[in-house]
This record gives structure tokens, C-alpha cells and sequence, in this order.
């Protein structure tokens, strides 16, 4: 397949006059809209929305929906919404105890999933077991429905051999990860445009195309999984950095955890990560003389009450808190979307503990920013994923997904 100079393949999906892009976007948000009420939010002339949505339908990318008086005269207007099978987008998000792949539709749903909670093999075998799983959830498909499929993206966290220590693992297969391009094997394996992400950032896009994004255009995003990560929303757009590590919160320094179940720091500091995030919680909860294979097996320990989730959510709040509260310095926005990988009321939990924490400790003449539950929870990764080749096809925002299907090789190695 041949691939565009950033890497990205070429696929035949896809919107490419600005107008277009920016016309589908205020669609996306709205749900439906009449031409005369897309013009006025654009500020495109009548004629100019009319080409456009008559080529938009003739592409099954949008479909009228009804009919609706505007004012108190005239000729009931016709609606238009997004087209749900308009396109279709592939979602692999790979994690260092699980492989999960989804099929999405335009309009966000998930039509079918596969998934293997296991330790990340080796890259081989997990692009087999990837490429076997693209296939069964393509079945179903017909041959036009596969002719809208806009491509597949893939979502992983990057430096995937390191930090073992501090998240309680040990596990050699993970180091080849840092030495392999998963994207472009298997965009060469699946015969599919591949656009690869930090998982972080792709699950910030992901509420940008079908989350907060249609309230927001600046948040900082955060989402406690396995380790933690984070993206940054500003203007519409995610902001990447040079090696698309940008709002990398999981590597801030903290102070050293008071539960007896850390590990101990090397020098005077650790990450975040050692304190927030789900690995954590498992240690300790193993450290309580519990069992559990992985950050899978929470759920009932949360909804139980275990005393050892309450200690972890402290000094898990007692080290998120002042990296969140440096972040807000830096990007001034005024929503932290907060989401988890379990929730059995972790989620709520976690928000109004940071929230308080927050307002408690907040700088003189400083206000703090609003504190509000994402969109997809347990799914945010997949879907991330699964927005990427959404986002580069209809977003006006898509220059932002310039590493294409070739993760950055300065992050791989960093």
C-alpha cells in the first residue's frame, strides 16, 4: 500500500476541502441542523452549505432526518445529521496486560469487539493475534461497508519496556516493543491505512470527535489505566509535542509514597505513576494479602469498600493533585476531564477527592478548573484508537495526527 510522506497510508476515505471539514464538524457536534442554521454557524453563504451537503450525501456521509419550522414563516426546513455508516474505523489498543480491538461506525458505536486480557506478548504474536481479530470483526461487513472502512488505528503507550519497577511488572517481551513499529507492520499485514498514537493522546481525541469535544475545544484530558496518561485539548486541536509525548503527566516527579506496599525510589523522587494509577492499587491490595491477576479484578474490591482502596485513593490524590495543579498553570484551561480504565464508582470517587484537593490548595488570586467525568470509561483506549483514522479523515484539526502509522522514532527511544 502506498503511504503518504508523513507516513500515513493512503486511503480513499476522507474529506479534503477545509470547508467541507469544518461544515462536518459543526454537524458532528450539533447531531442535526438545517442548511440555513449551518450557514449562520459557519458563515458560509446558503449556496456554498447546499454544495456541500449535496455532496456530503451523494458521498452517504450525511442524511436528511426531518423536517422543522424556523421562525414563524416560510417552508418547513429539512434537517441533516451525520450518516452513521458513513465510515467505519478500526481501534487496536494494546497495554501491557491487554489487547483489545474494536469496530466503531461514524457515529461513535461500537459494533464489535474482540479482546485478550493477558500480558503483551512479544510483537509477533501479538500482531497475529490483531491481524486475526481485524479480520473476524470485518466479516460481517458487506463489500460497500468495507469500502468505507477509513482505516485502522492503533493506541499504545510509548516506552513500553520501561518503568517495570515502578508498575510492578517483569515481563522481557516488553522490551522488544520498544524496537518494533507495530504501526507499519501491520498496516503492511492488514492492507489498511494504520495510524499509531500514544494512547494518552488518542483517547483525548476521542473525546474531541465524540466526547467533552462537542462542549470543550480546551481541557486537560486524564485517564487512570494500568499506569496513567494524559492528553492536552487546546484550541480544537491535540497537542502532541515533538516526540508526541506531550502532557506526559505519568513522568512527572512526586514525592516518594507513604503505603507500605511502593516501591522503593531510587533518589529523592518518583513518578507519578508509582502512586497514581491501577497497577498501584493492585500492589497494594496484594500487599493486603489479596489476589488478583490484574488491574481487571478491581472491580469487586471497589464496589466492596476494601479498606486498601481507600488508602491508595489518598495518596493517589495526595501525588495527582499538584501535577494536575502544575499542568493548569502551564495551560491555563478550564476543564480537567478525568476518566478510568474500572470504575464500580472509582470514577466519581477520584473526581470529587482531586476536585477538593484542588479547591483546598488553590493559589491565592488562582481559581481551579472544573472537574468532570469522561465520555467512554473501561472503553476510552479502544475508541481512541478508533477515532484516529476518524479524526484524520473529517477532522479540520487532523494536522495534528502527524506521526501516522510510524510512531516517532525519537519516542520510541527516549
Amino acid at each position: 500500500m502506498d503511504t503518504n510522506q508523513d507516513g500515513r497510508g493512503a486511503g480513499t476515505m476522507g474529506l479534503r476541502r477545509p470547508n467541507d471539514r469544518r461544515l462536518f464538524q459543526l454537524l458532528h457536534r450539533l447531531g442535526e441542523a438545517s442548511k440555513a442554521e449551518l450557514a449562520r454557524r459557519t458563515q458560509l453563504t446558503s449556496t456554498a452549505v447546499g454544495t456541500i451537503i449535496q455532496v456530503l450525501e451523494q458521498e452517504g456521509l450525511v442524511t436528511p432526518t426531518g423536517r422543522r419550522i424556523e421562525g414563524q414563516r416560510g417552508q418547513p426546513a429539512t434537517l441533516v445529521s451525520i450518516n452513521s455508516k458513513g465510515a467505519f474505523g478500526i481501534g487496536v489498543r494494546l497495554d501491557r496486560d491487554a489487547i483489545e480491538t474494536i469496530l466503531v461506525n461514524l457515529g461513535g458505536d461500537i459494533i464489535g469487539r474482540r479482546v485478550h486480557d493477558c500480558l503483551l506478548p512479544a510483537p509477533a504474536d501479538a500482531l497475529a493475534l490483531v491481524v486475526k481479530d481485524i479480520t473476524a470483526l470485518l466479516s460481517p461487513l458487506g463489500a460497500e461497508e468495507r469500502a468505507r472502512v477509513a482505516g485502522v488505528g492503533v493506541a499504545q503507550p510509548y516506552n513500553l519496556g520501561a518503568w517495570l519497577g515502578e508498575l510492578g511488572l517483569d515481563n522481557p517481551s516488553f522490551a522488544e516493543w520498544d524496537r518494533f513499529d507495530f504501526g507499519a507492520a501491520l498496516e503492511h499485514a492488514a492492507d489498511l491505512p494504520v495510524y499509531a498514537e500514544n494512547d494518552g493522546n488518542a483517547a483525548a481525541i476521542a473525546e474531541l470527535f465524540y466526547g467533552c469535544g462537542r462542549k470543550y475545544d480546551d481541557f486537560l484530558y486524564v485517564f487512570m489505566g494500568p499506569a496513567i496518561g494524559a492528553g492536552i485539548a487546546l484550541g480544537g486541536t491535540c497537542v502532541r509535542g515533538v516526540s508526541g509525548n506531550a502532557g506526559d503527566i505519568a513522568v512527572m516527579p512526586v514525592p516518594a509514597s507513604r503505603l507500605p506496599s511502593a516501591p522503593a525510589p531510587t533518589g529523592k523522587w518518583t513518578m507519578l505513576l508509582a502512586r497514581a494509577s491501577l497497577n498501584a492499587l493492585v500492589r497494594h491490595l496484594r500487599w493486603h494479602g489479596e489476589q488478583l491477576d490484574t488491574h481487571v479484578d478491581l472491580g469487586p474490591f471497589i464496589r466492596d469498600g476494601h479498606p486498601a482502596v481507600d488508602e491508595w485513593l489518598q495518596d493517589c490524590v495526595d501525588a495527582l493533585a499538584p501535577a494536575v495543579r502544575s499542568a493548569h498553570a502551564m495551560l491555563d484551561v478550564p476543564v480537567v476531564v478525568l476518566d478510568a480504565d474500572v470504575d464500580f464508582g472509582l470514577i466519581e470517587r477520584l473526581r470529587e477527592a482531586l476536585a477538593r484537593e484542588l479547591r483546598d490548595t488553590a493559589p491565592e488570586a488562582r481559581g481551579v478548573p472544573d472537574i468532570v467525568r469522561g465520555t467512554f470509561g473501561s472503553d476510552a483506549g479502544a475508541i481512541g484508537a478508533a477515532s484516529l483514522p476518524m479524526f484524520f479523515n473529517f477532522s479540520p484539526r487532523s494536522e495534528v495526527l502527524n506521526s501516522g502509522n510510524r510512531v516517532n522514532e525519537e519516542a520510541q527511544h527516549a
